[in-house]
């Protein structure tokens, strides 16, 4: 336990020296949908009998918690590239499942307030919410899954310009494609299965079930939780690959 909330700690002092600046660009994209999409289209477009910024609202939290959460991957690149402080930690007795659950827990931590963030817009845009323990559910889990691939992703490439390959084939095609801002009933037939593949679809899925008071998709849920429980598994023999 010491181990993990030292790797935490590190984190946090980290993002304390930057925060105004993390702050402002967790704020900026939330921003800009709200007013393109849910401004833009006013009240009188409606997905499924709800406003349309209703319906895209937990699509950008899904999205905000998704990115700031993965964000992690750059701190960590930075570390071992730059700082050197991987090589550190490599040698110091720190076992993997530590430093890899203590990662995780920090990518967490930046998905959540990116979340929070976005629910503090949702009332200066006067948009109703329902938080309740599913969605706090189905957050927690999406913050889990993007940081345990933000801590794969950050120790199989090799430079910091691949990381960044990785964001836009893996991260952005997700943003859009997986119901964040229309209904994945939409695509084609094959398409919309494949994407039914992806995290994020479940995601949204739940967050706007648990928002929205719908009719909520456990199975999604459960699905989230699976695919979360393997990449940390493989996050954690990643790490030990690397420590190796």
């Amino acid at each position: 336990m010491a181990q993990l909330l030292a790797i935490v700690f590190r984190e946090v002092l980290i993002f304390k020296r930057k925060w105004v600046k993390q702050i402002f660009s967790f704020t900026v994209s939330p921003v800009l949908f709200l007013i393109t999409f849910g401004w833009g289209f006013g009240n009188e477009m409606n997905v499924d009998g709800v406003p349309y910024i209703n319906f895209i609202l937990p699509g950008i939290i899904a999205m905000a918690s998704m990115r700031q959460s993965f964000a992690l991957s750059s701190e960590i690149n930075i570390s071992r590239f730059y700082w050197k402080t991987f090589d550190e930690i490599q040698s110091a007795p720190i076992s993997n499942i530590s430093y890899t659950a203590g990662e995780v827990i920090s990518g967490m931590l930046r998905g959540c307030l990116a979340a929070v963030i976005v629910m503090i817009l949702a009332l200066i845009f006067r948009v109703s919410i329902s938080i309740n323990g599913l969605f706090i559910a189905a957050l927690l889990l999406n913050t889990f899954i993007f940081s345990s691939m933000a801590v794969i992703t950050s120790m199989i490439v090799k430079t910091h310009a691949e990381q960044g390959m990785l964001n836009n084939f893996l991260i952005t095609p997700m943003a859009f494609l997986c119901g964040t801002f229309f209904p994945i009933q939409h695509y084609p037939l094959w398409v919309g299965r494949l994407i039914s593949c992806l995290p994020l679809t479940h995601v949204s899925a739940t967050i706007r079930a648990a928002l929205l008071n719908q009719e909520f998709p456990y199975g999604s849920l459960l699905y989230m939780a699976v695919f979360g429980a393997v990449v940390f598994i493989v996050a954690v023999k990643v790490i030990r690959n690397t420590k190796n």
